[in-house]
């Protein structure tokens, strides 16, 4: 598709995952709005291309239920306070991104009409076609999953080309972790089936199936990379792509 700058862009439609620890920047919890805006400002240059761009983001920064269930809570109730995390997240992208001039849709899996809509498809699809961003929080709102299984099914059912995860301090999937292990081979192209088999821990396995069963691709990037979500819609950048 031809862009509104004269470049062009293999994908229509994106799903972009990001973790909620990149939102708190260096403070070690919570928001930290210039990192918000920082980010806020990736999309924009992305939905600036033509581009239509679903999100989901973790509440990790805030409340994880996994740890809070690691620590003796009740794992059910501990994933749904990790969920309206993700809702604090959301909305405070949503602010960012409005603040910039880029219409934007807050959609919840979980009811609270006072602050975000309910998570309706046909209406989600609508916001898109009407070049409006699209963050869906609160999970899959069911406990036990992830917000990588969220950004999975989400991005299956928004018709969605690819699914972008942003990480902060790595440009892609390695062997291992090479910020402990100078040695560790970064992939340029990776197999779902590969990810599983060694475990490479990209997003979580009910995830990577679900975009592995659909052949919805994967790509891995630096976030914290100026210009790297919207390099990489240029056919720039350094990234690792899973494919089926």
């Amino acid at each position: 598709m031809s862009t509104e700058a004269g470049q062009t862009t293999t994908f229509k439609r994106v799903m972009l995952k990001i973790s909620g620890e990149a939102l708190m920047g260096d403070q070690g919890f919570g928001l930290h709005p210039p990192t918000v805006e920082r980010i806020a400002k990736e999309v924009k240059a992305v939905h600036d291309m033509g581009v239509e761009i679903c999100m989901v983001i973790g509440g990790g920064n805030i409340f994880r239920g996994l740890s809070g269930s690691a620590q003796g809570m009740e794992r059910t109730t501990a994933d749904y306070m990790g969920m309206m995390a993700t809702v604090m997240n959301a909305l405070a992208m949503q602010s960012a991104l409005e603040g910039m001039g880029v219409f934007c849709r807050v959609i919840t899996a979980i009811r609270m009409d006072e602050v975000a809509e309910p998570y309706i498809r046909r209406r989600a699809v609508r916001h898109l076609e009407k070049k409006r961003v699209c963050i869906f929080a609160a999970g899959t709102g069911n406990p036990y999953f992830t917000t990588d299984t969220a950004a999975a099914l989400r991005a299956n059912e928004m018709a969605c080309e690819a699914i972008f995860m942003g990480k902060n301090g790595v440009d892609g999937i390695y062997d291992k972790d090479p910020k402990t292990n100078p040695d560790a081979k970064r992939y340029e192209k990776v197999s779902f089936d590969e990810v599983l088999a060694k475990n490479l821990k990209v997003m979580d396995a009910s995830a990577i199936a679900l975009a592995r069963d659909n052949s919805l691709p994967l790509i891995v990037f630096p976030l914290d990379e100026p210009g790297g979500f919207c390099g990489i819609l240029e056919g720039k950048g350094t990234y690792t792509r899973v494919h089926s």
